[in-house]
């Protein structure tokens, strides 16, 4: 790698991009010595991420093979990929690579270094027809540093006179050093002078240059395997600064790779030893994949025990996102982290939940909520407000503490967090800014029923907490928003459920503005991700499995009529057959998917079935009683997951298109792995062992289902100005200030005042006596602020009716 310095030409490259997000490898180092996460897919490595989970430094990492007579192969394209992990729940793999030439195959042993910043591929090439002397192989990578292909710049050089290839962008490096001899190297832009370009056209590298400066850039290096019979190892090495990243690529490779690959699988085996054992729920395919799973959410999860998690090790569909999609999947998505935390529960890995909840309760706004998504510093991505990533984190310390994953003493450390974001819900709910989709305002069953849930929940937390005046509040909100579920989203007598022969079902999004309230259902709905042009539908016509919701979390019965009509309106409008099984939409007419031609997801598409909503549909079943119809959904999940146990976001549910790897039953380009639905998928095989939902809250299930609550109060907020009071019903106003209440009965011929009682900080009410009244009454008030010293200025109404 001597020779004159040159710099490279084409800057600054073309555009950048990702990659495929269909990982067949996930995986990291456990303990505090290294800071590296990899996946890989097509046999070769692609996203890595350093210092955190949620930086990627690395498009890809690969070979191509030339020999004489213009031979050249590329084992990312041009090859036959086959993966298997060391052993179950150790997320170490070994990669093989086939030529479909039949001209050789390269068989890589993939793991991190548990000591240094390091990723490590011991690589095996074995020409099939003639021998090494043969063949030229050049390594090939993509630095991609700080989540960004712009901006970086690589050079050739040496880290103590040996050969090392560097990328740096501002406080990130890295270096890349062999086992082999680098018989010379280069750097370039991505474009018609790289590296590639070269070696196709020569077959070898020709056009060396020494360094490429503030670009979108490739490294390459050729390899000489004959000078250690075929079997080399390559260390990626991270830092702050390249002589780190290189030192610590050296040192990684001073250990033979079987000695480090035991270390790292040593760690492994002893975080999966105190996990349940329900792998005799798994099915005999390997990777056995609740093994697969658990290591899957241990590998999103950072390891310095701050308890951050993210939801993918992807970017979906990567090849069409560049830097101006900075976060892909690899954020924190507060709901998807209690999703996982509860995967966690189900398996007993306590400690890794218990970090967990650290996490979300040192993440917490002020105010109660959280973000819609961060990155792992806390600070926020997209700035939406999805009410159940609020209520989320309370059943997540409810169902720990009734698990005895959590004693009494972080139970009471908790309650601050819980009891913030508990005022937030009651304050700010039942409607959502967004669904759990990041789509759609209003009243959403999902997101109603994981509130409701949480207020109870929260409420016994309340009065272990002493503080019983905060538990009956949240009760009686918990009540009053229950209660009126059906009038929000239950539509009867539509076109489509007289074409689907039931009386009725519940909606997929109900309207929560005041003028639309007498009838949420009967309201024109825009669809997000099906284009400007493309008219909205009426609310009646959107159907969505988020309805399963109501008996997961324990509002409604599975076998309450509604439900019963529901669930078949759900299958006949959102189920697709597939060849790995029976897949489930979001909803119909969801638009986040590949269009028809198998394009990606450009803002609209066609969404597609998702394998965590088989695990929702199992649930379902579950809850009704059908223990075969969940083990089969089981069944299919696992056959939906890919050969190397890795669950995507999304099937294929349309003829297949092999020119875009898309074929009937496997994954999409969305993200995979979606942690969110290894844990679904772990709940799942808890919920099949102990006979029961797993993760279903009691306290509704008793109230509502059991009990038949009747509501004492309707709850009145800036947020839910409710229009409807119930005849013998208490109208309780809530407001964040202290104030005095004006109101009347009868046009403000007459009126009475009433001061709010402070519950807790930042939430006050007061409960207007108007049990008596009667039905068509119209109950007109308004506020004096006595902090403001101050009149609100406009008078509020709510009538009267059944």
């Amino acid at each position: 790698m001597n020779g004159t310095p040159r710099m490279a030409p084409g800057w600054p490259g073309v555009e950048p991009r990702w990659t495929s997000s269909a990982k067949s490898a996930v995986g990291t180092a456990l303990g505090d010595g290294s800071r590296v996460w990899f996946s890989a897919s097509h046999g070769i490595l692609n996203e890595v991420y350093y210092p955190e989970v949620d930086t990627a430094c690395l498009r890809d990492a690969g070979l191509l093979v030339t020999a004489a007579n213009g031979f050249f192969s590329e084992e990312k394209r041009d090859c036959d990929h086959a993966v298997e992990w060391m052993e179950p729940g150790v997320p170490a793999f070994r990669m093989v690579n086939s030529c479909r030439a039949g001209r050789y195959v390269i068989e890589k042993r993939i793991c991190t270094s548990p000591e240094y910043d390091v990723v490590l591929q011991h690589v095996l090439f074995t020409p099939r027809v003639g021998t090494l002397d043969d063949y030229t192989l050049t390594m090939l990578l993509s630095p991609h540093l700080g989540n960004h292909g712009a901006g970086n710049t690589g050079w050739t050089g040496q880290h103590r006179g040996h050969d090392v290839l560097y990328a740096q962008r501002e406080a990130l490096s890295l270096a890349v050093a062999c086992s082999a001899p680098f018989t010379q190297g280069t750097v370039g832009f991505v474009g018609p002078h790289d590296a590639w370009h070269d070696v196709r056209a020569h077959g070898t590298l020709t056009s060396i240059h020494q360094r490429a400066e503030n670009g979108n850039i490739v490294l390459a290096a050729q390899v000489d395997a004959r000078a250690t019979g075929g079997s080399f190892t390559i260390a990626i090495g991270f830092g702050a600064d390249p002589e780190i990243a290189a030192l610590h690529a050296r040192a990684a490779l001073f250990d033979a790779f079987n000695d480090t690959e035991a270390r790292y699988a040593s760690a492994w085996r002893a975080w999966q030893a105190p996990l349940h054992d329900l792998d005799e729920l798994a099915g005999d395919s390997e990777p056995h994949l609740y093994r697969a799973s658990t290591a899957v959410i241990k590998a999103h999860m950072t390891m310095n025990n701050d308890g951050g998690a993210i939801a993918s090790l992807s970017v979906p569909w990567g090849s069409s996102k560049g830097d101006g999609d900075l976060g892909g999947y690899h954020l924190v998505w507060p709901r998807d982290m209690v999703e996982t935390a509860g995967g966690l529960l189900a398996a007993h890995a306590y400690s890794d939940m218990k970090a967990m909840l650290r996490f979300l309760a040192v993440t917490q706004e002020q105010d109660g909520r959280w973000p819609q998504n961060m990155w792992l510093n806390g600070s926020a991505y997209w700035t939406g407000l999805q009410m159940d990533e609020v209520a989320f984190p309370i059943l997540l310390v409810d169902h720990a503490r009734r698990a005895h994953a959590i004693d009494v003493d972080e139970v009471a450390q908790c309650w601050p967090m819980v009891k913030q974001a508990a005022v937030f819900v009651a304050l700010h709910g039942p409607a959502t800014e967004q669904d759990r989709w990041e789509e759609n305002a209003g009243y959403t069953p999902f997101t109603i029923a994981v509130e409701i849930a949480a207020l109870l929940a929260a409420a016994d937390l309340a009065e272990l907490a002493g503080d019983a005046g905060l538990a009956g509040h949240l009760r009686d909100t918990a009540d009053d928003w229950n209660a009126s579920i059906e009038h929000w989203l239950f539509a009867e007598g539509s076109s489509l459920a007289e074409q689907l022969g039931v009386p009725g079902y519940y909606v997929r999004v109900g309207s929560a503005v005041k003028a639309d309230a007498a009838s949420p259902t009967n309201v024109m709905v825009r669809v997000k991700n099906r284009g400007a042009d493309v008219a909205p539908l009426h609310a009646s016509a959107l159907i969505s499995v988020d309805a399963l919701a109501l008996v997961r979390f324990g509002l409604r019965a599975a076998l309450d009529p509604r439900m019963v009509a529901t669930v078949q309106a759900i299958d006949a409008t959102l189920r697709t057959e597939t060849a790995t099984g029976p897949t489930w939409r979001r909803y119909n007419e969801d638009g986040y998917g590949e269009h028809d031609d198998g394009g990606a997801f450009n803002g609209t598409g066609i969404g597609r079935g998702w394998p965590l909503l088989a695990g929702e549909r199992a649930h379902y079943e579950i809850a009704a009683g059908h223990l075969d119809a969940a083990r089969t959904l089981a069944e299919v999940i696992r056959a939906q997951a890919n050969d190397g146990g890795m669950l995507p976001e999304q099937v294929w549910d349309a003829p297949d298109i092999a020119a875009r790897e898309l074929f009937n039953g496997g994954p999409t380009g969305s993200a995979m792995p979606l942690v969110w639905a290894h844990a679904e998928y772990v709940k799942l095989l808890r919920s099949l062992r102990d006979g029961a939902v797993y993760d279903c809250p009691p306290q509704p299930h008793a109230r509502y289902v059991v009990q038949h609550n009747v509501p004492r109060v309707t709850a009145w907020s800036f947020s839910h100005p409710s229009p409807r009071l119930a005849p013998g019903r208490v109208l309780r106003v809530d407001v964040k200030a202290p104030a005095r209440v004006r109101w009347s009965r009868d046009g403000w011929a007459t009126h009475e005042e009433h001061e709010t009682t402070e519950i807790v900080h930042g939430l006050h009410a007061v409960e207007l006596p108007t049990g008596t009244i009667v039905e068509g009454t119209r109950v007109l008030f308004t506020f004096y602020w006595l902090d403001a010293n101050r009149w609100e200025g406009r008078d509020f109404d709510v009538t009267v009716v059944p």
